[in-house]
């Protein structure tokens, strides 16, 4: 049998439980994989909420938790070219990440590189891939000056990392207890709160921002959005967590690849040394909930990993 933390139902943390059940079969297309690690993110309490994104599949429970995850090969799917039982890997799974064994596409899979430990390769796929992407989108040159709300998170430290790897300047907002490991990042540290914008400007090199990563939402997000002229926030104006907010602001969503080559490309800037993935707390998977909870209060200071096997 195998161990998975799951949630029952839509609800708080008082649906979630853990179960033992068969390890999945790997269908066309797909790896089994033993889990060594798995990325904890604020998808994955937000879908227990049931904040599923439109057109998801209805949810059939006990709903395994988890969105990314690194492990080891231990069956293929027909049709799968590139793995082998055997390699290390990681990715998104099809079947959660909080568990001990799980199912992963193929075309959501990449190989470990040998220099990144399990727990470091399991913070890629969604924090630090979500950074690129958004980076990417935001196709800023160097000196100009990005605007990153909530920054000592895992998508914001990575993006951090990123824009100042291509010669972006950082503004990044975090609780006052953060304010070091911002600034380790070589951002600019602003707390959020009242008159947001005019604390941004004051600290800005210049007093203005030329883009702006949202990972809050909510009245955060409508201040960063004013710093920006309305003719340019549809380029310049991004979030991965208030989708219909950016909008109505005139932004737009992170477009997200979601590819092997992102993965790839991320664990290369990884392993480059360009990227940290900043694991700073792991929990064991009979400490699942509490990693969780870590994650759900919003006081993580950058990623939180659930460690699974040896």
């Amino acid at each position: 049998m195998s161990k998975a933390y799951v949630f029952t139902r839509f609800g708080g943390p008082e649906v979630e439980a853990f179960v033992d059940q068969q390890p999945p079969e790997p269908g066309p297309g797909q790896l089994l994989v033993a889990v060594r690690a798995a990325g904890v993110n604020p998808v994955d309490w937000k879908l227990r909420a049931g904040k599923r994104r439109p057109g998801s599949p209805p949810a059939e429970f006990p709903e395994v938790l988890g969105s990314e995850v690194a492990g080891v090969v231990e069956a293929v799917g027909a049709g799968v070219e590139g793995f082998a039982v055997g390699d290390a890997v990681f990715g998104n799974p099809d079947t959660g990440g909080y568990a001990e064994h799980t199912l992963l596409p193929a075309s959501l899979a990449a190989h470990k590189p040998a220099r990144l430990t399990f727990a470091e390769a399991a913070a890629l796929p969604v924090a630090v891939a979500t950074a690129y992407d958004g980076v990417r989108q935001l196709d800023l040159p160097a000196g100009a000056t990005l605007l990153i709300t909530g920054v000592g998170g895992g998508v914001g430290v990575a993006a951090a990392q990123l824009a100042r790897h291509f010669g972006i300047r950082v503004v990044g907002t975090a609780s006052a207890g953060k304010k070091d490991f911002v600034e380790s990042l070589g951002a600019v540290h602003v707390p959020p709160g009242p008159d947001l914008a005019d604390r941004v400007r004051a600290a800005a090199p210049g007093g203005r921002v030329d883009a702006v990563f949202d990972l809050v939402g909510g009245e955060d997000l409508v201040a960063a959005a004013s710093l920006l002229p309305a003719a340019e926030r549809r380029g310049k104006l991004i979030t991965a967590a208030a989708k219909e907010t950016v909008a109505d602001l005139g932004g737009a969503a992170v477009a997200r690849a979601r590819t092997s080559e992102v993965l790839e490309a991320v664990a290369r800037l990884a392993e480059d040394g360009v990227l940290r993935p900043q694991v700073t707390a792991t929990y064991p998977l009979e400490r699942a909930g509490e990693a969780l909870r870590a994650v759900e209060d919003g006081h993580a200071r950058g990623k939180v990993v659930i460690e699974v096997g040896a």
